[in-house]
């Protein structure tokens, strides 16, 4: 690899590397602070002289050149594509970070390159053993132009807690939040506009080295990509179908179902393809010992409302503890809503007032029926209930940072 360039004058904790064979041009991107606030960056609509120098690297990469480049930070804003026709599709952006562990080593040496395909070895454990974990968070613009983050430290802490579980090396909390606001703060541009969706940042947690016997990889890689993206439901915050499996099972008891692993996501897709073919949004999982006590659905955690009372399953191994599910529980009490978090049976559907999933890619989505053995029931004549609204409007307003944030979850990048 070659020249990776970094501002000059400044103490960088990243290399941005650009492509040797891309002819795009890019803007050049400025070293995190603690405070992630470049100095000049914070001069928006402007035209601003950026010097580089090439720097000390490591020995993997060649540095023997000085270049200078001059950008407009208002042409740098946004990308040029249809910012209202966005729907949740992988769209390529500038940059991804990388950061490798070697076996018995930590996490050192990150930085950023041109996004671009990755090479493995055909015996890396991610493709033979499936050791491999992701994340999923999102940034968006505020009506001022800045940046939010919403609680990259929760998902830094599940990452390390599921690294544990797949026998894999975890990034720390600091350079995992540290490497995300990197990576945002070089896609900037890809940061829909306000009201027009979201960036999803997408870290993955590999086992990259070779390995030909059932064993942990010997070497890891920590990579974060990321896309701009609108509804993940096409129905966005109109209701959406469900179909409750009573078959197939999405996790066991003392499988990998409370961490998020990919395994998890390849399970559903049986499933789910069915349903989708039937005209369903997505599939509900129940319990694999009982098969009467709700899960969650594909890639979603459930919430079940009656009167001033919102019941969601407990977290107990075979549920992904959900960062958005985890918030939105403290937003409900916060509201003043009772939150019981416990076994949930599936005949609690067919009295339920109302019903909404919870994930990072769906925020919240009402579900507008669910069908059950061949028999449907549906919610608030299939409209949006109160509850649902009420819910889906604080946490959306807090992540847009349109109300104060006095828990202390949004992280601004400017």
């Amino acid at each position: 690899m070659e020249c990776g360039a970094v501002l000059a004058g400044l103490q960088p904790n990243y290399l941005l590397c650009p492509s040797r064979h891309s002819s795009t041009p890019f803007p050049p991107v400025l070293p995190l602070t603690r405070h992630f606030s470049p100095p000049s960056l914070k001069l928006q609509n402007q035209t601003t002289q950026l010097s580089f120098a090439y720097c000390q690297a490591p020995s993997s990469v060649r540095c023997h050149a000085t270049l200078s480049d001059t950008y407009s930070v208002e042409a740098a804003e946004l990308a040029d594509i249809d910012w209202d026709s966005l729907g949740f599709g992988f769209l390529p952006t500038d940059y991804m970070y990388t950061m490798k562990c070697p076996k018995g080593g930590n996490f050192s040496n990150g930085e950023l390159q041109r996004f671009g395909n990755i090479e493995l070895s055909p015996s890396a454990g991610i493709l033979n053993y499936g050791q491999g974990l992701f994340e999923g968070l999102k940034a968006y613009r505020k009506e001022d132009g800045h940046i939010l983050l919403f609680r990259p430290e929760e998902n830094a802490l599940r990452m390390r807690l599921g690294a544990e579980r797949m026998c894999m090396p975890s990034p720390t909390v600091e350079q995992f939040v540290e490497a995300v606001q990197a990576t945002v703060l070089a896609n900037k541009r890809w940061v829909p506009p306000f009201g027009k969706g979201s960036l999803y940042i997408r870290p993955l947690l590999m086992g990259s080295g070779a390995v030909l016997g059932l064993a942990p990889a010997p070497e890891y890689t920590f990579l974060i990509y990321v896309s701009p993206v609108g509804n993940y439901f096409k129905e966005g915050i109109a209701p959406i179908h469900l179909i409750v499996e009573h078959e197939l099972h999405r996790a066991t008891p003392g499988g990998t179902g409370g961490v998020k692993t990919i395994g998890n996501y390849a399970a559903v897709l049986k499933a789910q393809s069915a349903a989708k073919l039937k005209g369903y949004s997505d599939v509900l999982y129940l319990d694999c010992v009982h098969k009467k006590y709700l899960e969650e659905v594909s890639s979603c955690n459930i919430f079940v409302v009656k009167g001033n009372t919102i019941s969601t399953p407990a977290i107990k191994g075979t549920i992904l503890p959900g960062i958005t599910r985890k918030s939105i529980i403290d937003v409900a009490r916060k509201e003043g809503f009772q939150v019981e978090e416990r076994l949930v049976a599936v005949d609690e559907l067919l009295e339920a007032d109302e019903v909404f999933v919870t994930g990072t890619a769906v925020v919240l989505s009402p579900v507008g029926s669910i069908t059950y053995l061949g028999k449907r029931v549906s919610y608030g004549n299939e409209g949006v209930g109160g509850v649902s609204q009420e819910l889906y409007s604080v946490l959306t307003r807090l992540q847009m940072g349109l109300i104060e944030d006095t828990l202390n979850w949004t992280v601004e990048l400017r």
